[in-house]
């Protein structure tokens, strides 16, 4: 249960070991930064679940992926100013007692997501 995010670079085939994330929770337009963090070689947070089922409130949600400071890390040559900078995901917590599981599938030109178990 709980909250959790997961990125796929479609470019390459990997997870996008390496990229820094953001996770704020939103009032509006306010955003109020709640931790940030650097996925590690599988995709995903270091540190396990960005909220536990006990922690996670019904809510609004923002995740945001920096996009083209991994590929520029990892050596694609993008164009200026690049086609995807950050990638923000804005997201609603409705059921506490249900997982959230929000991946990213990103490459330097595309992206989605989906709400996953």
């Amino acid at each position: 249960m709980g909250l959790s995010t997961h990125v796929l670079d479609t470019m390459h085939g990997t997870p996008a070991a390496g990229m820094s994330v953001a996770l704020y929770t939103t009032q509006g337009e306010a955003a109020t930064l709640v931790k940030s963090f650097v996925l590690n070689a599988d995709g995903r947070n270091p540190d396990g679940p960005l909220y536990d089922n006990a922690s996670l409130q019904k809510g609004t949600y923002r995740l945001v992926f920096d996009v083209a400071g991994y590929f520029k890390a990892r050596g694609v040559t993008l164009p200026e100013p690049n086609f995807l900078n950050r990638v923000a995901l804005d997201f609603g917590v409705a059921h506490t007692d249900q997982h959230y599981h929000v991946p990213l599938l990103v490459s330097p030109w595309s992206y989605s997501t989906y709400r996953g178990s």
